[in-house]
């Protein structure tokens, strides 16, 4: 096995994850170890796993995503992989948490902006400690920079379930397709009511996959340019999640694109977090927590 015995149970606003810290490199696992360790039944239970380590201890970077890692000051790396075994580009839950997690391991100060490489770049996490309404141990994340497809150029449907949405694409370092929904456009069950246990379908095809995100708008403010909306999510590699970071970020930005406010409180089902957009970057900012510490046979 190439896994260590001690394990930690996270999740970032119930996106849940097993996370690990490797000093060494040593412990890069397989795809099968990770599907054990994230089944819910067989194993510990997770939608993803996550090993801590050095840039250079990863073996799927390149030389000059190592460089472009250390350049960007992260001198530790989020080895992320979905629950199916795949490599994930970037989770934005999954930042806080192992974040979270550096900070107890006495790698990350936990007063000080912590700089954390991903496949989609360095991410910059600010603790902000206990902060209404969104909870504990929370932490902002600049997320970087986003790309908007043409609005409402895919139709997203559920199998065995009854009409359609337009979604619109945007990349977060990873695929998403947004799908507004109960509005003059769609015809889909409200969000309490749909059936995020099928994988939703996204026509044209998308050749990467994608994650969904099917989204209600509840309430603007438009003297105070502030927006609440309540999301739900299926993601490639895991089915529905009580949250996804970088769901969260690109709904944000198609709420903007359609309604011209750009900060929002969203609400998934494993709480409330904010996301502020702007032209060039977008920041998430949600609560983390340590679960468990686990001691593997």
């Amino acid at each position: 096995m190439s896994l260590p015995k001690q394990v930690t149970k996270a999740h970032g606003t119930g996106n849940d994850f097993v996370v690990y810290l490797d000093r060494s490199g040593k412990y890069e696992p397989t795809a099968e170890e990770v599907r054990f360790l994230c089944d819910r039944h067989f194993g510990i239970g997770a939608d993803g796993l996550i090993r801590l380590t050095r840039p250079d201890f990863v073996s799927d970077l390149n030389d000059d995503q190592i460089a472009q890692m250390l350049a960007g000051g992260a001198r530790w790396f989020m080895d992320y992989r979905n629950a199916d075994g795949s490599l994930a580009e970037m989770c934005g839950n999954g930042t806080r948490a192992i974040t979270l997690f550096a900070q107890r391991e006495g790698v990350a100060d936990s007063t000080e902006p912590f700089r954390l490489g991903t496949r989609a770049g360095v991410k910059i996490l600010t603790p902000k400690g206990n902060m209404k309404p969104y909870g504990a141990d929370v932490f902002q994340v600049e997320m970087g920079a986003w790309r908007i497809g043409e609005l409402d150029a895919y139709e997203v449907t559920i199998p065995g379930t009854a009409g359609s949405a337009r979604g619109t694409f945007v990349d977060m370092g990873n695929p998403h397709v947004v799908a507004v929904i109960e509005d003059a456009f769609a015809s889909l069950p409200v969000v309490e009511e749909l059936d995020l246990v099928t994988k939703p379908v996204v026509a044209p095809e998308i050749e990467s996959d994608q994650n969904v995100e099917f989204v209600r708008v509840d309430d603007i403010d438009e003297a105070a340019g502030t927006g609440e909306a309540t999301m739900r999510v299926n993601e490639r590699g895991c089915g529905e999640t009580l949250s996804c970071g970088t769901g969260l970020c690109a709904t944000g930005i198609v709420l903007r694109a359609k309604t011209g406010i750009d900060h929002w409180d969203i609400t998934v089902r494993g709480g409330t977090l904010r996301v502020d957009v702007t032209d060039e970057d977008v920041k998430l900012t949600g609560a983390a927590t340590l679960v468990a510490d686990i001691t593997l046979l």
